[in-house]
């Protein structure tokens, strides 16, 4: 599902409020840090990550890995932090996703 203008929009709105859940550090990108981040997102749909001062990969990087190595979309990049996003498969867990179907 591609995201358009305006439910990117309501997603940046639904993640102002959010901490970051994950940081990216000195280990750098995984197969298994991007398999947490898609049972974190399976469950709340809507998450952000964060680069720590210590880490060689820069908020281009971690963007190109995540969307190459999954289906999770980044919705937006501010400094060091991502917002992603992917609709849950569970429909008890799809809050945010038939919110963003409806625009």
């Amino acid at each position: 599902m591609e995201l358009r203008g305006k439910q990117k929009r309501f997603l940046r709105a639904q993640a102002n409020h959010l901490q970051p859940l994950f940081s990216v550090g000195k280990n750098g990108l995984t197969p298994t840090w991007v398999a947490q981040l898609n049972g974190a997102l399976d469950r709340r749909e809507l998450i952000k990550v964060s680069l720590l001062q210590n880490t060689a990969v820069d908020v281009a990087d971690v963007k190109e890995y995540i969307e190459e190595h999954s289906d999770i979309q980044v919705v937006q990049t501010i400094g060091r932090v991502l917002v992603l996003f992917k609709p849950a498969e569970k429909p008890e867990f799809q809050d945010i996703s038939v919110q963003v179907a409806k625009i």
